[in-house]
């Protein structure tokens, strides 16, 4: 095919192109299309030197194609169809019928902290959408999320950058203890540092802030267990003198309070943010945007 100045091949004339061939008449394309007569034979007119093909002769009283025209429609009409279907789509997301996967960074206390009462929200109004968690490590969300292999990442991620965010809640770290711990019943008032320095501790290796503030407080060397998961902390602690820092809302929610207890202790930079984070790629997508309306509407300013 001859192509000359292909710049000027512009959507406009494909569509003026395909109006003419469906409806047989630039009268009739030029009205489908809101042109003026003129306007729709200079179009045609630049597309046939664009081209360098008649593309429409006058025959029985309409334009019939040429050859390299049929050629040319058999793209174009599929092109323009899926083109107008884009750009026709609706602003809105009906959840009640979406077959989503909807797929998240969140660390085992981050399941524990927002799943129940995501899941509480998101399946009634939502029953067909699948939630897939998994625990990324931290050098890999941002490209993850640029990516779209996750849609968001939960947590307390300060090493993210680059992402857009909204903070859902905030805490505390806290120590823990079991009920009878003799720590426990000796502090009145507050835990001091050299209180702490008494103590044993078991601690998570993916959640790093536990680790930093031990080691802030010079209390790596009493970690006696290091695991790879929090779930087998709790009956640890229960059953031992031992003890662990852990979110205190996490603690009061899913800890049995006659069966542990929290240390009144001041622990360095124990506040922190739990921040749902996304892609500016994906700002607009309706589905995304519904389910960070739903994120927000159940966590935001609670534990604050």
């Amino acid at each position: 095919m001859h192509w000359m100045n292909r710049e000027s091949l512009d959507l406009n004339l494909l569509r003026l192109f395909e109006a003419v061939y469906r409806l047989g008449s630039v009268s009739l394309a030029a009205e489908a299309l809101g042109l003026s007569q003129p306007a729709a034979s200079q179009g045609l007119t630049r597309l046939r030197l664009t081209l360098g093909d008649a593309l429409f002769v006058r025959a029985h009283g309409r334009m019939r194609p040429t050859l390299r025209a049929e050629r040319l429609a058999g793209v174009v009409q599929p092109s323009l169809t899926a083109i107008q279907d884009v750009l026709k789509e609706e602003d809105t997301f009906d959840p009640s019928h979406s077959k989503m996967t909807l797929r998240m960074h969140m660390n085992d206390i981050g399941e524990a902290r927002l799943l129940p009462e995501l899941m509480a929200a998101l399946h009634p109004a939502a029953p067909g959408i699948r939630v897939h968690t998994t625990p990324l490590p931290h050098g890999e969300i941002a490209d993850a999320l640029e990516t779209g292999a996750i849609h968001f990442a939960l947590g307390f991620l300060p090493s993210i950058s680059g992402t857009e965010r909204v903070e859902l809640l905030r805490d505390r770290y806290a120590v823990v203890v079991r009920a009878g711990h003799p720590m426990a019943s000796a502090a009145k008032g507050k835990t001091t540092i050299q209180d702490l320095r008494k103590l044993e501790y078991v601690a998570v290796r993916s959640h790093s802030e536990t680790l930093r503030i031990l080691q802030q407080l010079g209390l790596d060397g009493r970690l006696v267990l290091t695991s790879a998961h929090f779930m087998a902390l709790p009956a640890i602690i229960a059953r031992t003198d031992l003890a662990v820092v852990m979110p205190q809302a996490i603690a009061r929610r899913f800890l049995d309070a006659k069966r542990y207890a929290l240390l009144p202790a001041d622990l360095p930079r124990s506040m922190f943010t739990v921040s749902m984070h996304w892609s500016r790629r994906f700002e607009a997508d309706p589905a995304l945007q519904w389910i960070r309306r739903l994120f927000v509407g159940l966590f935001e300013d609670k534990g604050r």
